[in-house]
């Protein structure tokens, strides 16, 4: 292409873009609070990850701290809590794609076959109900039921030899108690975009399924479950893309000291640090590295599913 014509592609698209622009303004001020937050919230911020780079001291500010290079990133792989910390973010989210991912479409699908408007509509409401109940109250309740005479402790004291304690004593039962309180409090809603999904199948496939002698089962296996397929992939993209990242706020609320070793993850070893050991170089520092590798998730889940199944983030 050469610079004449180059030159006439570009004014005729900034003419098409003032055209648009004056038909649709209203579309484009609306736009404007968006960007303000977005900026104001999520890109001005990113100045702070300087500071990983400094040993910072408040009073100093960024241009008096001094500069430590990688330090802060050096110590956190060398220190003794390293391996730990990225073994239980990993897995804890494991458990949470494993069951917390599954669950949503089987209910959705599960649903989607009700024949009872009534009863469907019953169903949702009460799996939507716990997403609207708050985290800290949600905990707290969950700790009144695992307690030494709580509901769930009596369910599956049987089959741990009793329990004289809160059952978040136990190490190796707090995934299944972080993970299960999660689906439960999450299933309902996130199986919105699923059921949203499957409302734009088209009925005729049911129909010509069911003509050719096809039983229920099969036709989940053959018209729902591939109709909806792109949906799902894209959200595992994103829940591939967020393997090193756990919300510390639950984790806070639920772990002691007694279940460190299971329970202690990159986000709360973040918050004691940063926030309760005023060690903010330290921890940024550790935030980042998190950030980076789930970015790296992130592109590898969408290059094998773009290269596998031709549904893709970019």
């Amino acid at each position: 292409m050469t610079g004449t014509m180059r030159a006439n592609v570009n004014a005729a698209f900034g003419a098409r873009c003032k055209k648009d622009l004056r038909r649709n303004w209203f579309a484009y001020l609306m736009i404007v609070p968006v960007l303000v937050w977005y900026i104001v919230f999520c890109y001005l911020p990113m100045w702070g990850i300087l500071i990983s780079f400094q040993d910072f001291k408040p009073l100093k500010g960024f241009f008096g701290s001094s500069w430590v290079g990688f330090k802060h990133y050096i110590d956190f792989i060398s220190g003794p809590y390293f391996i730990r910390l990225v073994r239980n973010t990993f897995l804890l989210n494991i458990w949470g794609l494993v069951f917390g991912f599954t669950a949503p479409i089987l209910l959705a699908v599960l649903l989607n076959e009700v024949g009872s408007a009534v009863f469907k509509k019953v169903v949702q409401t009460v799996t939507y109900m716990p997403y609207f109940i708050s985290l800290v109250v949600v905990c707290g309740i969950l700790r009144i039921f695992v307690e030494p005479n709580g509901v769930i402790t009596g369910l599956f004291a049987p089959f741990i030899g009793g329990a004289n304690t809160s059952l978040l004593t136990y190490p190796e039962l707090f995934r299944p108690i972080y993970t299960f309180s999660g689906v439960w409090q999450s299933m309902g809603w996130n199986s919105i975009i699923y059921l949203a999904a499957m409302a734009s199948i088209n009925p005729e496939l049911y129909e010509s399924a069911y003509l050719d002698g096809t039983n229920r089962v099969q036709r989940i296996w053959y018209i729902t479950l591939p109709s909806i397929m792109p949906t799902i992939v894209i959200l595992l993209i994103f829940a591939i893309g967020g393997l090193m990242a756990s919300g510390y706020e639950k984790i806070i609320l639920l772990y002691n000291p007694l279940t460190y070793d299971t329970a202690d993850v990159i986000a709360s070893y973040v918050y004691r640090r940063g926030l309760r050991e005023a060690s903010y170089s330290y921890s940024t520092a550790v935030g980042l590295m998190s950030t980076i590798v789930n970015f790296f998730f992130l592109v590898f889940a969408n290059y094998m599913s773009k290269k596998y199944t031709e549904t893709s983030i970019w």
